[in-house]
């Protein structure tokens, strides 16, 4: 079982190329998580401080509590759409992350391997 060193060479360079290929697909995707996440936290953070001044401000508990509910509320509705956001945005970077390596299993083949012994 002789593997040409041409065959083994191109496959170490290819897997280079891929891995690199990959290593900057990884790292954009992973940018826009990060921006994400900031830009989400700072809307977070400024709708939780505009309804606490509204709370401080409000005449009676009726308002506050009525104030508090709606930000619970749409509080939920953007973690849940935030949530919905970053699955996709990971699903996408699993898919970058092994795109370069698509096809690689039938570039780099050993003669006879995978056949019944004595075969």
């Amino acid at each position: 079982m002789n593997i040409p060193l041409d065959n083994v060479q191109a496959f170490g360079k290819d897997s280079m190329d891929a891995a690199m290929k990959s290593f900057g697909a990884v790292s954009k995707s992973m940018q826009a998580i990060a921006a994400e996440t900031v830009d989400y936290s700072k809307t977070s953070f400024e709708q939780g401080t505009a309804v606490l001044e509204k709370m401080v401000g409000a005449k009676s508990l009726d308002t506050i509590f009525e104030l508090q509910s709606n930000y619970l509320k749409s509080s939920y509705e953007s973690f849940i759409a935030q949530s919905n956001r970053m699955s996709e945005l990971y699903a996408d970077l699993a898919k970058d992350l092994y795109k370069p390596f698509e096809g690689f299993a039938g570039k780099f083949s050993v003669p006879g391997f995978g056949k019944p012994a004595g075969g």
